[in-house]
C-alpha cells in the first residue's frame, strides 16, 4: 500500500468494476497506515487492504479529470443507503468567476425557513461534487435540522486559489442576505467542510471577519487543510499506506496554489493567521483521525483556542482521511459519532 494516494486504488475500479466488491483474497498482504503502524477500525482496514490488493498509481501521474472519475467510481462500489431529503438547484453571484451553483438539500417534507449550513466539499480542490457527498449533505441536513447549501466552487486546476475561496464567501454572503428566496433563515447560518473544505470554511470565516459579515454561529472542520508546510510529525508518520498520502498532499497544492508565496496567507493556510485574526470567529467543531493533516488540524484547534474562540476537538485515532464522505466507511463507529457530534454542535448553534 505504500503507492497509495488519495484515489490510488480508485482508478483500478473503473476497470474491475463490481468485481472489486468481493472480499481481498486472504492470502494478499494487509495495508498497513502509519509507522509505527495504527490499529484501524476493522472497517477501514478492510478498506485499505482492498484497495492494497486492486493496486493502481498513485494520483499525482492522473489527469484531473480521470482522478475525479475514480472517486466517483469508489463512491459507486459501495451502495449506500441515503436519508430522504428535498433538493433543488440555483444560481447565485459567485465572486470573481460571476456565478456559482448551489445545492439546497433540505430534510424530506420539512416546510417553512430552516437555518442553513454552507457546506465546502474535500477532494483537494480538485476532486469531489454533489455527487461524492451527496450521503454525508443528507445526513448533516436531517441530523441539524438545516438546510445545507452544497456550494458548487470552480475545482483546480480550471480555478486557482482564490478563487474557490471567493465563490464560498460570496454565496455565503448571498445565503444571509436573500436565503428567503431558497426559504431559509439567513440570519441563522453555519459553515461546514470536510479536508480542503474545511480549509475553506477557515477562510470563509476569516474573510467574514475581516469584511463585516455575515455572522456566522458555528463552524465545523472535518479533518482540515491548515498549513502548506508539509513539515509535521504527521506528515513524517502516514506518508504511506493511509489513503492520503504526503505525496498526493503535495500535488493537490500543487494544483490549487502553484505559486506558493500566496501559500502563507492566512486564507490559503488558516494556522498562519494571527491570534489577533482568529480572535472573534464563530465556535468551532475540529475532527481529526489518522492522516497527514492530523498535526496541522489539532494546531489549528489548539490556536483557535488560544485566541478565546470556543472549540471542541475531537481524535478518531483509528480511522483515516476522508471516513466520512467515503461511503465505504459511513457504517464505521467514527463515521457514526463525527456526524451524530457534528449534527448536535450545529443544532445548538442553528436552534438555540
Amino acid at each position: 500500500m505504500h503507492r497509495v494516494s488519495v484515489l490510488l486504488a480508485a482508478v483500478a475500479l473503473v476497470a474491475a468494476g463490481p468485481a472489486l466488491a468481493a472480499p481481498a483474497d486472504a492470502a494478499a498482504p494487509k495495508a498497513v497506515c502509519g509507522d509505527p503502524a495504527v490499529d484501524l477500525e476493522p472497517v477501514a482496514q478492510a478498506f485499505l487492504d482492498k484497495l492494497a490488493a486492486a493496486g493502481g498509481p498513485p494520483i499525482q501521474i492522473l489527469t484531473p479529470a480521470a482522478a475525479r472519475q475514480s472517486l466517483l467510481n469508489l463512491q459507486a462500489a459501495y451502495p449506500v443507503s441515503k436519508l430522504p431529503a428535498d433538493i433543488t438547484t440555483r444560481t447565485v453571484p459567485g465572486g470573481p468567476t460571476g456565478s456559482v451553483s448551489i445545492r439546497i438539500v433540505r430534510p424530506h417534507g420539512v416546510s417553512g425557513p430552516l437555518p442553513a449550513v454552507m457546506y465546502f466539499h474535500g477532494g483537494g480542490w480538485v476532486l469531489g461534487d454533489a455527487s461524492t457527498h451527496d450521503r454525508l449533505v443528507r445526513q448533516i441536513a436531517v441530523g441539524a435540522r438545516a438546510a445545507v447549501v452544497f456550494v458548487d466552487y470552480t475545482r483546480s486546476p480550471e480555478a486557482r486559489y482564490p478563487v474557490a475561496n471567493e465563490q464560498a464567501y460570496t454565496a455565503t454572503q448571498w445565503v444571509a442576505r436573500h436565503g428567503r428566496e431558497i426559504g431559509v433563515d439567513g440570519s441563522r447560518l453555519a459553515v461546514a467542510g470536510d479536508s480542503v473544505g474545511g480549509n475553506m470554511v477557515a477562510a470563509v470565516t476569516l474573510m467574514a471577519k475581516e469584511r463585516g459579515g455575515p455572522k456566522l454561529a458555528q463552524q465545523v472542520l472535518f479533518y482540515p487543510v491548515t498549513d502548506a508546510s508539509f513539515t509535521t510529525e504527521s506528515y513524517r508518520r502516514f506518508a504511506t499506506g493511509c489513503w492520503l498520502t504526503a505525496a498526493g498532499m503535495k500535488w493537490f497544492w500543487d494544483e490549487y496554489a502553484p505559486d506558493t508565496a500566496v501559500r502563507t496567507r492566512p486564507t490559503a493556510s488558516p494556522l498562519r493567521a494571527t491570534e489577533a485574526q482568529l480572535r472573534g470567529l464563530p465556535r468551532a467543531l475540529v475532527i481529526t483521525d489518522s492522516d497527514v493533516l492530523s498535526d496541522e488540524g489539532r494546531a489549528y484547534a489548539e490556536k483557535l483556542r488560544a485566541s478565546g474562540v470556543p472549540v471542541t476537538f475531537t481524535h478518531y485515532p483509528r480511522m483515516i482521511h476522508d471516513f466520512l464522505m467515503l461511503n465505504g466507511l459511513a457504517d464505521s463507529q467514527a463515521a457514526k459519532s463525527a456526524v451524530a457530534q457534528a449534527d448536535e454542535a450545529l443544532r445548538r448553534a442553528l436552534h438555540g
